[in-house]
């Protein structure tokens, strides 16, 4: 990976912990016009600082774009896309996101769950968290404490 990549993943990484997801998509958009390489972990930064401010409409374009690049997608994208649903209130977008993972045979866990069990509660599809619950379970996703209050909340 060249220093570049490096420096400019290190800034999105920072625009994230600052909640500056319009610096982070700048600074991609920078990469790309100077031609600086950019990997599934520049993507996920994005997709990850967008996903803090519940920007869930950026994070999901910024999936297409990743595959454009021929940039497989992997937990950590995909966990950060369900999380920018489920702060944008995006329960279906979230629950398709699983079906997703599950059809690429991406490694979910309790980030990915969790998120999509709250998502549903957010949306008040208790029946929905419920079966993410039960077949979280089903699959030996290890819960906690806080997914399944979220799936009873909901």
């Amino acid at each position: 990976m060249q220093c570049a990549t490096i420096s400019f993943n290190a800034a999105i990484s920072a625009c994230e912990k600052g909640g500056e997801w319009g610096k982070a998509l700048q600074l991609l958009s920078v990469m790309a016009q100077r031609k600086v390489e950019s990997s599934i972990i520049t993507y996920n930064a994005a997709i990850s600082s967008c996903a803090t401010c519940g920007r869930w409409e950026k994070a999901l374009q910024l999936s297409s774009a990743m595959a454009q690049g021929m940039i497989e997608s992997n937990s950590t994208t995909l966990n950060a896309m369900i999380g920018a649903c489920e702060k944008g209130g995006k329960w279906e977008e979230a629950v398709q996101l699983v079906s997703v993972m599950m059809q690429k045979h991406v490694e979910s866990d309790t980030i990915t769950w969790g998120a999509a069990i709250s998502a549903c509660e957010s949306g008040g599809k208790w029946e929905k968290a419920l079966q993410l619950l039960s077949f979280m379970l089903q699959i030996r996703v290890g819960s906690s404490t806080i997914t399944c209050n979220d799936a009873v909340s909901a």
